[in-house]
C-alpha cells in the first residue's frame, strides 16, 4: 500500500496554532494508503498553542516571511519545518501529501494573505510548495477523491510497467 504523509491535524492531533485538530473523515484514506502523519510546524519546534502566522512579503526584498500575529517573524521555523518533511517523503519514499488548506505550511491553494483579517488568496505554504517542487504531488482536505484517483492511476501505471 501506497504511503501518505498527512497533516498531523487531519488525524485528529490537537497541533493547530491554537491547540485543535481539524474534524476529517480517514476512512475513505484508510483503504488506499498507510497514513504518516507529519505537522511541520511542531517537527521544526514550535509550541503548541502558539500565536497564529501568516504568510508576508518583505517590502524591500520581495522575500517570503512568516509572521505570527504578535509581529515575530518566524520564517526559520517554517523553512525547517518544509525542509523535515520533504527529508521524511525522501526518507520514506512517499509520493503524495494530504496538507491543511490555508496554513502557513501546507496551504496547497489558498493561505492567508498575511493581514490577519481572515482573507484568503491563491497561494502555497512553504511545505505544500517545497513538497511540490521535489515531486511529491500535494493535495488539500477537499481533494481527497483526486489524490484517490492520481495515487490508483499511479499504482496502476507502476503495475504494469513491472
Amino acid at each position: 500500500m501506497q504511503k501518505l504523509l498527512i497533516s498531523s491535524c487531519l488525524m485528529g492531533k490537537p497541533v493547530r496554532y491554537n491547540a485543535t485538530s481539524v474534524s476529517f473523515d480517514l476512512s475513505k484514506l484508510k483503504s488506499h494508503f498507510t497514513l504518516v502523519p507529519f505537522c511541520p510546524e511542531v517537527s521544526a519546534g514550535l509550541p503548541t498553542p502558539r500565536p497564529p502566522a501568516e504568510i508576508t512579503r518583505s517590502n524591500i526584498t520581495n522575500a517570503i516571511i512568516v509572521k505570527q500575529n504578535d509581529d515575530l517573524d518566524v520564517t526559520n521555523a517554517f523553512q525547517l519545518g518544509a525542509k523535515l518533511a520533504l527529508a521524511h517523503c525522501q526518507t520514506h519514499h512517499i509520493k503524495f501529501a494530504l496538507l491543511t488548506e490555508f496554513s502557513p505550511s501546507c496551504g496547497s491553494t489558498q493561505i492567508y494573505d498575511g493581514t490577519f483579517k481572515g482573507i484568503k488568496k491563491r497561494g502555497q505554504g512553504l511545505t505544500a510548495k517545497l513538497l511540490s517542487q521535489h515531486g511529491v504531488k500535494v493535495f488539500n482536505q477537499f481533494q481527497v477523491n483526486d489524490l484517490i484517483k492520481l495515487a490508483q492511476k499511479d499504482k496502476d501505471h507502476f503495475s504494469a510497467h513491472n
